[in-house]
């Protein structure tokens, strides 16, 4: 048997954080597990220790409640199965093309989830979302399911995941399972498996084209009925044994010359899925691969010799010891000493969502009417329009492979940043600060404007009056690195003081409002400020790190 499915007991493990655990390193921890951060979130981490803090950001979510029927006045179609404000996940194929509307639907509905969230749920489901790709033009009812079921194993048992992926009704329609009979194997999810979703293409990856092969006799059978995807219901798959390939499989030294014996009957398919997934999960190189995309996402973009060894084999052995149980292996991660290297600070560049959502946090911007489930719509509808402008359309990948962005040498999460992306971002950001978002709800006709509120925004800080201190909090809260000590001088002279030399002119107009709120001028006047502040501070190139 080959060397690389042998299991060993772990004699090592990734060194633990003993370092300083202040503000720096708490906001470090949050911009990496959540998509955005806010005053609130860093307020909630504030008095904790790192294993609480650790402890909250990786605790379970609640599940929430399923997208609903939001998009009436989209066109003038109604949807004709659905009451306005029920839940369209088990209804009938919406006729007249406008899946569309509920596709729309769902993805504001992950982004409220998104924007909602408190702590790692959502950033892993986005994780995941980029690993494990299905179908982008499933029907809406089967794309839900297969969203529900990454929240489902965010924090959960990663081979588990792989065995329900596998035989779901998105996937199936995805990478052909649903054509890959006895008589016509087809190896295009076989191959997909080990490639992109497992073993990876690592350098001591080297599953053969025969393992592709035999991967796909296995999964022979596994069905996913189109006309029953039309109809009412929870989508299914089932397994037809006469579709089945009933003959042994063997595997090549990569995997051991593993034997997978052929069987017949209702619980073949299941059964040799349980056995195909064993091998594969047993080679060495599964756990490197999930534990490398995992760093990737969440640390740092490049691997180097060092890392490999001192992080990647420790975090894959625990994942292996774990049972591939993946909330052991991120929270090794997050409380490691590797985590909180300088280096690995501001390093990644955020994804149109988590600069979106990132704003829309640490902006502390509300929705205009958040029991108006059409503002709702729309409003979510204008923040996908805004991400996709940036070269991301969350819930529709590119390819089966994800976004290139999360594996492709030498830009990797560089390229989110283009001559074209740079600029809908400043736009981005100026309107959030200005004008404001525009938003129009077609049920009613309203128009409005979503912007931030600086001024609530600022009440909340712990340093406002003070002009260089609130800068440091504002830095500290929205950029991914500390701005320069120029670029602080410039924002606090020429922008928040217009040319003024004492820092007092700031204080004292701030108190001049907070003691006369009903002031209007007073108001302006700090508003105006504070508008030309944060459009200057969110130019700067430290706002799309994190």
């Amino acid at each position: 048997m080959s060397s690389t499915v042998l299991k060993k007991k772990s004699t090592n493990s990734i060194p633990a954080y003993q370092g300083d655990w202040g503000k720096k390193q708490k906001m470090h921890l949050l911009r990496r597990t959540q998509i955005g951060v806010g005053t609130k979130d860093f307020k909630a981490l504030k008095d904790l220790s790192l294993d609480q803090a650790v402890f909250r950001q990786i605790s379970e979510a609640p599940i929430p409640d399923p997208p609903i029927h939001d998009y009436e006045g989209d066109t003038n179609n109604p949807d004709p199965d659905v009451a306005i404000g029920q839940t369209w996940v088990t209804a009938k194929y919406f006729e007249n093309n406008n899946e569309a509307r509920r596709r729309d639907s769902l993805k504001g509905w992950w982004i409220k989830n998104a924007i909602e969230h408190e702590n790692i749920h959502e950033k892993m489901v986005l994780f995941l979302h980029s690993l494990l790709v299905v179908d982008r033009d499933a029907y809406t009812k089967v794309q839900f399911q297969y969203f529900d079921l990454l929240r489902k194993y965010a924090l959960g048992n990663y081979k588990v995941l792989m065995k329900e992926l596998t035989i779901n009704p998105a996937m199936l329609r995805y990478l052909n399972g649903n054509s890959n009979t006895v008589k016509a194997p087809d190896e295009n999810y076989g191959r997909e498996l080990q490639e992109l979703f497992t073993v990876g293409k690592g350098i001591n990856s080297k599953y053969t084209e025969e393992d592709v092969r035999e991967a796909a006799r296995v999964l022979t059978g596994w069905k996913t009925y189109y006309n029953k995807l039309l109809e009412a219901g929870i989508p299914q798959s089932e397994f037809l044994a006469n579709s089945h390939d009933t003959g042994d499989k063997q595997f090549s030294d990569f995997y051991g010359n593993t034997i997978i014996t052929g069987k017949s009957g209702a619980s073949a398919g299941e059964e040799e899925l349980d056995d195909l997934l064993d091998m594969i999960f047993d080679n060495n190189e599964t756990a490197l691969y999930v534990c490398r995309r995992l760093y990737t996402f969440f640390v740092y973009t490049e691997i180097d010799a060092a890392t490999e060894v001192e992080v990647i084999a420790p975090l894959a052995q625990l994942f292996r010891e774990s049972d591939y149980e993946l909330k052991p292996v991120i929270e090794a991660l997050f409380k490691s000493e590797h985590f909180y290297k300088e280096s690995n600070m501001g390093a990644l560049v955020k994804s149109p969502m988590e600069f979106v959502i990132g704003l829309w946090r640490g902006l502390e911007v509300k929705y205009t009417a958040p029991d108006d489930i059409g503002n709702l719509y729309y409003t979510n509808k204008v923040l996908k329009s805004n991400m996709l402008n940036m070269g991301m359309d969350p819930g529709d990948p590119p390819s089966v492979a994800g976004w290139p962005v999360y594996y492709q040498a030498p830009l990797y999460d560089k390229s989110w940043i283009t001559t074209d992306s740079i600029t809908v971002r400043a736009a981005f950001s100026d309107l959030l600060i200005d004008k404001g978002l525009w938003v129009k709800n077609k049920n009613t006709g309203e128009v409005v404007r979503v912007k931030a509120n600086l001024i609530e925004l600022l009440k909340g800080l712990d340093n406002s009056p003070d002009a260089n201190l609130m800068i440091d909090e504002v830095n500290e809260l929205l950029m991914g690195l500390k701005i320069s000590d120029e670029e602080k001088t410039y924002l606090k002279k020429q922008v928040l003081l217009g040319g003024q030399e004492t820092d007092s002119y700031w204080s004292e107009s701030w108190y001049n409002h907070i003691n006369n709120p009903g002031d209007e001028v007073a108001k302006g006047e700090v508003e105006s400020r504070l508008k030309d502040l944060f459009k200057a501070l969110l130019q700067l190139g430290e706002v799309h790190l994190m």
